[in-house]
């Protein structure tokens, strides 16, 4: 699952995707330094794999991770191939949610494509041509359908009824987000404007602007979207020390939880990702699954040939784990439970998944 950094140039995407990463990626003080999207994957610390480590006494510990992929920045314009604007809107069409990065710092050695610090006119400048290119998207997919509709094909005249009603919302300016359409609706049309999306406002170092912020808070309460206030430059420069001195300095500094790391956990709600985990003598891992998953498609992230073999799910709740104290105090208060194929996994879930191939 993967969420693409959007935004104007030089609002500090790429800066944002090195200190999330470490990937050390171009950041420039000119537009268009990002062509080809880079891609990392971020970790999502949890403390539940410490205790459940303990448990097995298990040296190795893999976290579940959430890809982020840098994307060029978009201009007024991109919609109609501006600054290389089709490329990079595709690019965007391949993620799975949108984390929209508006500038909210000053400092006159960056170049500021808007000539004024203005947060709600940029993240319009971005909204905007994502509109505009979900509406081409839609007046040319209601032209293939439109002539099987006139010969009666049913499929084809519930498309034309969805499409009809979505270029009529973005000519009012609403997202695909917005007009509440289903993944079955509007799914194979791939609007960029149906992904979730979460807002980040970078900052200067210190006390961010209220005015700056309450400007972008307005806008997001309208999109129904999250907004993560953090500096990406102090953030970047704090991944450079030792991992024993940044507690120190977040410290100094007034910072009482990382910004990153509310990112990574903004992120993963953004995308409705809960994580279950397998624990044993080997290895303790942690795997994230979108709500709703069932546990035979939950054992197929781990390997195909244990979905294909699925026999039962031994589950039991990391936090009855934390109230009882072991595994062996589970199984005697008969708290670890066979689950089928259709049990649908929840967040803290611990699984054991038995098969036959």
């Amino acid at each position: 699952m993967e969420i693409g950094i959007v935004g104007l140039p030089n609002v500090g995407k790429s800066s944002l995707f090195n200190a999330l990463t470490g990937a050390g990626v171009a950041a420039q003080n000119f537009p268009f330094t990002t062509i080809e999207p880079n891609v990392g994957i971020v970790p999502l610390s949890d403390e539940r794999m410490i205790r459940l480590s303990k448990e097995f006494q298990c040296q190795k510990i893999t976290p579940a991770g959430i890809r982020f992929v840098d994307i060029a920045g978009l201009v007024k314009g991109a919609s109609q191939g501006e600054g290389l604007g089709n490329k990079f809107l595709s690019h965007i069409r391949g993620v799975d949610a949108i984390a929209h990065v508006v500038r909210c710092f000053r400092d006159d050695n960056v170049i500021n494509v808007m000539n004024t610090l203005d947060p709600d006119a940029a993240a319009d400048t971005i909204e905007t041509e994502l509109l505009l290119a979900d509406l081409q998207q839609a007046q040319k997919a209601l032209e293939r359908y439109r002539k099987p509709a006139k010969s009666g094909d049913k499929e084809a005249q519930q498309k034309v009824e969805i499409l009809e009603k979505a270029i009529a919302g973005f000519d009012q300016a609403q997202s695909a987000r917005m007009q509440n359409f289903s993944e079955e609706e509007i799914g194979e049309f791939q609007f960029l404007t149906s992904k979730p999306m979460l807002y980040v406002a970078n900052t200067d170092e210190g006390n961010p602007e209220p005015k700056l912020l309450e400007a972008l808070q307005r806008r997001a309460e309208k999109q129904k979207a999250k907004v993560v206030v953090l500096c990406t430059k102090l953030e970047a420069e704090i991944l450079e020390l030792p991992p024993e001195e940044r507690a120190a300095y977040y410290e100094a500094a007034g910072i009482t939880s990382p910004g990153l790391a509310r990112l990574a956990r903004a992120g993963q709600e953004l995308l409705k990702m809960v994580c279950f985990f397998t624990a044993g003598e080997q290895e303790v891992r942690a795997w994230p699954v979108r709500q709703g998953t069932k546990a035979v498609k939950a054992a197929g992230k781990i390997h195909s040939d244990i979905e294909r073999g699925f026999i039962r799910a031994e589950v039991y709740k990391f936090e009855d784990l934390q109230k009882h104290g072991s595994y062996k105090a589970l199984q005697e208060n008969n708290l670890v439970t066979l689950e089928g194929k259709d049990y649908e996994v929840k967040d803290g879930d611990v699984i054991y998944f038995r098969f036959s191939v």
